[in-house]
C-alpha cells in the first residue's frame, strides 16, 4: 500500500479554472473536491444531498432566498439538501467540497458537467 498525505496547496496550484471542481480523493461514496471561485454562480438546489463547504483561502458567501451565510478561511458550513442557494466570492476563494460521487456541478453544458464531475488532480 502507498501512504502519502495530500498537500492541498500543491493540488490547488495545478489548476486555474474557476467554478470547476477537481476531485482529490474518495471515501466510501463521497468525493473530496477542490474548487476556485470568484464572482457569482447561478441559483440552484441539490434536492437529494447535503453538502459541506470548507473555505481554505479567502471568503465565500452563500445567498439564500431568506438570508445568507459568510464562510471565511478556516470555517466550514453544512448545507442541507433541498435549500436553494447562490454561492459567490468578491475575490478568488479556494474551497474544499465534500459531496456524494453522483453530485454534478450545475453550471455549463451537460458535457462540461460530466467532465468537471470526473476531473481528478
Amino acid at each position: 500500500m502507498h501512504y502519502q498525505a495530500i498537500n492541498l496547496n500543491d493540488k490547488l496550484s495545478k489548476f486555474n479554472d474557476l467554478w470547476s471542481p477537481k476531485v482529490i480523493g474518495e471515501m466510501n461514496d463521497y468525493q473530496f473536491k477542490l474548487i476556485k471561485i470568484t464572482g457569482d454562480f447561478e441559483w440552484h438546489v441539490h434536492q437529494d444531498t447535503d453538502k459541506v463547504f470548507f473555505t481554505l483561502e479567502g471568503e465565500m458567501i452563500i445567498d439564500f432566498r431568506d438570508g445568507q451565510v459568510k464562510i471565511s478561511k478556516g470555517e466550514m458550513f453544512f448545507l442541507p439538501k433541498g435549500v436553494e442557494m447562490k454561492p459567490s466570492a468578491e475575490k478568488e476563494c479556494h474551497i474544499m467540497l465534500v459531496e456524494p460521487r453522483s453530485v454534478v456541478n450545475t453550471g455549463g453544458t451537460e458535457s462540461e458537467l460530466t467532465a468537471a464531475n470526473n476531473t481528478w488532480i
